[in-house]
């Protein structure tokens, strides 16, 4: 495959149109990334390489920079999307370990401590993975996903703020969101992701890859000894 030219703004504006193509149409099950697309409420930034470290430096700068213009104050919710279009993973297993393996890199590189109103164990079901000293939702996409839903056009991992559900639960529209969401994957695939449960129920280091993981899978995500 041709190395493609993320420098380009030619290049950013067609991978920016294919992820409005995947989010906005063919049915995607998540109203809250679609209202996201609809509101321009969304920062898509592509990378060169995930294994490089420079890479993933400037991902962590882009992430607190994210962070510091967000509106913790307000109603509006924003997401932040890291896509590397010159990475490409064969299988589910393949996406997996390379996500994990990105998420252990950002947080060593983390000069931050964990967010304290999340757990850093993973296997706890109050984990929330943490950077730059705030708590995210972690979601895995790519092109060879088993879930339509994450079928995105490239390698991507998307970074939702905790906040932004907790946000939801105050709002008293959390169960109603999700109840919409999970009817629209069933719709679309014919199921639900088996892997889904809400916070404090499970860890959600289960639902981050997108793949159906197995009852004794583990997490091999591990904090540094300063947080532990």
């Amino acid at each position: 495959m041709d190395t493609i030219n993320i420098d380009s703004v030619e290049t950013y504006t067609s991978i920016e149109q294919e992820y409005k193509n995947f989010i906005l149409k063919n049915g995607h099950p998540c109203v809250m990334a679609k209202t996201l697309f609809l509101m321009d409420k969304y920062h898509l930034n592509l990378y060169p390489d995930f294994n490089e470290e420079s890479t993933l430096l400037k991902l962590l700068d882009d992430l607190e920079r994210f962070i510091n213009q967000y509106d913790f104050d307000s109603n509006e919710f924003e997401s932040f999307m890291a896509v590397f279009p010159n990475n490409s993973v064969a299988t589910e297993i393949d996406f997996e370990k390379q996500l994990w393996t990105i998420l252990q890199k950002l947080h060593d590189l983390d000069d931050h401590k964990w967010d304290a109103s999340v757990s850093a164990n993973p296997n706890d079901p109050d984990f929330s993975f943490s950077l730059k000293g705030k708590a995210f939702y972690i979601v895995g996409l790519h092109p060879n996903s088993s879930r339509i839903a994450r079928q995105s056009p490239y390698t991507t991992i998307v970074f939702n703020l905790h906040w932004q559900f907790e946000k939801l639960r105050e709002m008293g529209t959390y169960k109603k969101v999700k109840k919409r969401i999970r009817k629209r994957d069933k719709k679309l695939q014919g199921t639900i992701n088996p892997v889904l449960k809400d916070f404090g129920n499970d860890t959600e280091t289960k639902q981050y890859s997108g793949r159906n993981v197995e009852s004794n899978w583990k997490c091999p995500f591990h904090t540094k000894s300063e947080l532990v």
